[in-house]
């Protein structure tokens, strides 16, 4: 059995040396990877920040909220602020339901479906800002492998060239363009599978403190749908 020989001692097999031994196209396929995978970590740590913050807003503004305290001071101490999360839906129906008595609110029912549209505009809002930049993580997750896989087909494509010039098959012709397409290949999956797991657990923790706003809206809308029926009650009987 013929013996194959190893590389030649010229011929760098660490990464830095592949990287600059690869053809132009490979090395922007690399770096576009490296980029995405830098950014996609500057994602997970910004958005895993915000969840923590966000978490222990909902958890005070909570205990505030139920401590007792009077809505109109709850509602004049958060609007010299901008609020976020539940203060943010709190505020929107309060503004709502003072703009409407201010002008002579009529209709009941009318004034009630304008709180609940302020309530869920707020929510909305709040729920873009809390999955914005999730959605590239979900793109890198999917789409690196694939622009791994582009820089894997590359770099093989170099080696059958090589193969086909020197009319060689030794190990010296064959091993970089090879070593090249694994490399692009395994940091496709770098970049893709923190994505992948990122974006998971981050849409999961989204859905949760939205589900959370979403109860809290549910309980306030109620709660002011029983003093608009007394103030309409106290209307009525003066």
């Amino acid at each position: 059995m013929e013996n194959l020989p190893l590389a030649e001692p010229g011929v760098q097999l660490s990464i830095w040396g592949l990287f600059w031994q690869a053809g132009w196209v490979v090395k922007l396929v690399m770096i576009g990877l490296l980029g995405a995978s830098i950014w996609t970590w500057a994602i997970i740590v910004d958005k895993s920040l915000a969840f923590a913050r966000m978490r222990r807003s909902l958890n005070r503004f909570e205990q505030v909220f139920w401590s007792g305290q009077s809505l109109d001071e709850l509602y004049r101490t958060l609007s010299e602020r901008k609020p976020t999360g539940m203060g943010a839906v709190f505020v929107a129906a309060m503004r709502e339901w003072k703009k409407s008595f201010e002008k002579g609110a009529k209709s009941p029912i009318g004034l009630q479906n304008r709180i609940d549209k302020a309530m869920d505009l707020a929510l909305t809002r709040e729920m873009e800002r809390l999955e914005g930049r999730l959605g590239f993580l979900a793109t890198i997750g999917s789409a690196g492998p694939f622009i791994g896989l582009f820089g894997t087909v590359i770099g093989i494509m170099t080696s059958f060239q090589a193969i086909a010039g020197s009319k060689s098959t030794n190990l010296a012709v064959v091993a970089p363009g090879i070593a090249e397409a694994l490399l692009a290949t395994a940091i496709g999956l770098l970049a893709a599978i923190p994505a992948v797991i990122a974006y998971n657990k981050l849409s999961s923790d989204a859905g949760k403190l939205g589900v959370r706003m979403e109860g809290f809206a549910d309980e306030f809308s109620a709660i002011l749908s029983r003093q608009i029926d007394e103030k309409v009650t106290h209307q009525r009987a003066a």
